[in-house]
This record gives structure tokens, C-alpha cells and sequence, in this order.
């Protein structure tokens, strides 16, 4: 089986330009494809995974993967899948952004002796000359297709602004420089980057001629894959200080039944053949896929280690066992107890388990509150600083935990 057909295997395919080019050139390791990245915060998220695992494996196929930062495009921001404009960064925050970036693609994409390219946009958009982009590019944009786009007309009734507008010939302007420059012959991206992708792919087309073989592979091809890259994504952040190993380990641990093969089919490195004989598990066994699951791409963004602290952290909680220290952990200081205490709900409060004390009174009492694995409803109860020093485990309903230390 070549590279493409276990991409479609793995459900990965939604749409293609050249199939047959697409097909010879992944399976020949043959493409020098690129995938973009606007560096709208300083960590990517597990929205932005699918991707740089689809990276990984191509590369391992012998293909050259270009990352794109996008420093320029992030200027002006993607309307697709938005109702509303994104918020305008600084310069300097692009900047911050797109160096968190990189250093942590490099856990993924092997960088060096020229196997993969990291550029940035910034260095040839920010640069160009309005006027000269108007004749060079925008004779070959038609108003009325642009409008139509999916990209666009989700935005038409509430409003797009006109710097919104320029989105898409910023992206097609990409894949043409890319094409030039650097021998890009493949695009990757979400499924809802179609009609982004096509202008590129259309702009080479018509400024080089027909015989420039540029080609557009989406991916993120159901819902799965557009819940990761916009409702999780946005939560779930692959930098350890903005999301712990352990609640990256929760979320994938938490994915729902019909979704887990799934994501295991898609984002994990496991032999097709693993996975097909896991298609049938039910009951106790889809649990047991929830953890290989989360296990899997714990190891890949944090390393092995990490994958088995947080599955230890996790079973134990489950149980009702005691943390080993692997949970995420709440440090007090004296300024946060009164008389040399703390009440419960003050405590779920400042663990963020709850987001009020009224919110954290109601389920105590409503039986979902447990401290070291016993339940507790007396909402008056209070922990002195010499059981807090010795750490506490706090848990709220079935997935919520965090480990209380009095420093």
C-alpha cells in the first residue's frame, strides 16, 4: 500500500485536483507540498494536529514538507469558519507567535539536511507593492466566484469586511510564490480551505500555464475532524504550560464513543491492521481504545514518560485512588486561607473546578464532590494548612480532578 491510498484508508481525503498526479507523486516521494499555519496564538493546538502528523507521515515517505508561517496572512486574518472578524495582532506578537511555532513543529518534522523547509509569508507579502499586486494578481479573480465561496458566503449577512476580502489572494499569492521560489507542487489544508486553495492552485495555472502542475489535497473530511480544528483546537493546546500532559491525556481519554476509531484511524501511527481489528471492540475494550488513544498522541507531543505519568494519573483517579503526583496541581500560599484555612467551595473556586462559590455549594451538595476519593456534602467543610501541605486530591463530577498543595 503507498502513502496515498493509506491516507484514504485512514479517512484522511476529502477532496483532490490530479488524482492520479497526487497519487505517483506522494506514493514516489516525489512532492514538495506545503501546509500553512497563521500564528493567531503562541501554541498550536490539537486542531492544528491532524496536520503535522499528516507531515510526519509523508515526510517518513520520502516527501519534502515546506511549513508555512503564516506572519503576513495572520495581518489580515482567515474569515473561513468565523462570524465574526478575528482580533488584529501586533506585528510583534505575529513575531512571539511564529517562534513558539516553530519550536514546536520541530518535534514533529524532521528539519534538517533539507528533508523539510520552514519559511514565513512575512517575508515576501509584507513586502509587496499594492498596485503592482493589483495588476499582477487580481486580473485573474473574478468578484462574483470569490463571493461564492463557501469562505465568504457564510460571512456575507452578518458582514465581511473588505481587508477580510483579501484573504484568499493572499493565500493563492502563497502556493504561487512557493511554486516559483522553493519547487512547491502540492498544497495540504482543511477541508473548509477549498475554495482558498483552488485560487492558488487556479493563479499558477493561468500565470504559468496550463502545464504547471500545482495540485490541492483537502483534508478533515466529517465532522471529527472540523471538532478538533475549531471546538477543541481551541482549548486544547499541544504547549505544556497553556494545557498539562495530563489534561491533554483527559481530553483524547474523554473522546466520545463514536468518534475514537476515528481519531485513532486518523491521528495515530498505529498499523492499519491494529486498527481494523479494533474496529469491533464495544463495552470495557472501546475504553481500553480510549486510553491507546490517548496514550499514543500523549507520547507524540510530550514524549513517552509524560504518556505514562499521565495514564497512571488517570487510572488511579478513576478508581478513586490517591494522584501520584501526576495530576494537575493547584498551589495555595497562606494569602489564600483564612484563620489558617480554607472552605471547600473557596477551594474548588480556586482550583477552577467550579466557577463560583454558589456553583461549588450546589454540587457538594448535590453528591459531586469528592476529596482523596470520598465524597463529601457538608458544604461547610474546611481544610486546615497542615492537610493542605500535604496535598489534597479534589475532584468535581467524573472527568474533573486537580491536586491542592499548600505551599
Amino acid at each position: 500500500m503507498g502513502v496515498y491510498e493509506e491516507l484514504t484508508a485512514r479517512g484522511l481525503i476529502a477532496q483532490v485536483t490530479n488524482e492520479d498526479e497526487i497519487r505517483k507523486m506522494l506514493n514516489e516521494g516525489k512532492a514538495r507540498f506545503y501546509i500553512g499555519f497563521d500564528c493567531t496564538a503562541d501554541s498550536l493546538t490539537a486542531g492544528h494536529f491532524m496536520a503535522l502528523c499528516l507531515m510526519k507521515r509523508l515526510q517518513a515517505a520520502g516527501n519534502t514538507p515546506i511549513a508555512l508561517i503564516g506572519g503576513g496572512t495572520t495581518m489580515i486574518g482567515d474569515p473561513s469558519g468565523r462570524t465574526d472578524m478575528r482580533k488584529m495582532l501586533t506585528r510583534e506578537d505575529i513575531n512571539h507567535n511564529a517562534e513558539c511555532f516553530k519550536r514546536q513543529m520541530e518535534k514533529f518534522i524532521d528539519f534538517s539536511d533539507g528533508k523539510a523547509l520552514m519559511v514565513n509569508n512575512a517575508d515576501w507579502l509584507l513586502d509587496l507593492n499594492y498596485v503592482d499586486l493589483l495588476r499582477e494578481v487580481g486580473p485573474h479573480f473574478s468578484v462574483n466566484n470569490m463571493l461564492r465561496a463557501e469562505c465568504y458566503k457564510n460571512r456575507m449577512e452578518r458582514g465581511l469586511s473588505f481587508l477580510e476580502f483579501n484573504y484568499m489572494i493572499m493565500q493563492s499569492y502563497d502556493f504561487y510564490y512557493l511554486f516559483q521560489r522553493y519547487g512547491c507542487n502540492m498544497q495540504f489544508g482543511g477541508d473548509d480551505q477549498w475554495s482558498n486553495m483552488l485560487g492558488g492552485t487556479e493563479l499558477i495555472r493561468r500565470k504559468l500555464g496550463k502545464d504547471a502542475h500545482a495540485m490541492t489535497i483537502t483534508l478533515l473530511t466529517d465532522s471529527q475532524g472540523n471538532k478538533m480544528g475549531k471546538t477543541a483546537g481551541n482549548a486544547v493546546w499541544l504547549d505544556p504550560n497553556k494545557t498539562s500532559p495530563y489534561d491533554f491525556y483527559q481530553y483524547w481519554r474523554n473522546v466520545g464513543d463514536a468518534d475514537v476509531m476515528k481519531c485513532i484511524r486518523m491521528l495515530t501511527f498505529l498499523p492499519l491492521e491494529q486498527i481494523d481489528e479494533m474496529a469491533s471492540w464495544e463495552g470495557a475494550d472501546l475504553n481500553r481504545a480510549k486510553e491507546i488513544l490517548a496514550w499514543e498522541l500523549t507520547a507524540m507531543v510530550h514524549g513517552k514518560e509524560e504518556a505514562d505519568k499521565a495514564q497512571t494519573a488517570a487510572r488511579s483517579l478513576f478508581s478513586g485512588a490517591s494522584s501520584d503526583g501526576s495530576a494537575p496541581v493547584v498551589e495555595l500560599t497562606e494569602e489564600d486561607l483564612t484563620d489558617g484555612a480554607a472552605e471547600l467551595p473557596a477551594l474548588l473556586v480556586l482550583a477552577e473546578l467550579c466557577p463560583s462559590r454558589g456553583d461549588a455549594r450546589r454540587n457538594i451538595q448535590q453528591g459531586g464532590v469528592s476529596v482523596d476519593g470520598e465524597k463529601v456534602t457538608d458544604i461547610g467543610r474546611k481544610f486546615t494548612a497542615d492537610e493542605l501541605k500535604k496535598g489534597i486530591l479534589l475532584r468535581r463530577g467524573k472527568k474533573n480532578y486537580k491536586q491542592i498543595i499548600l505551599k
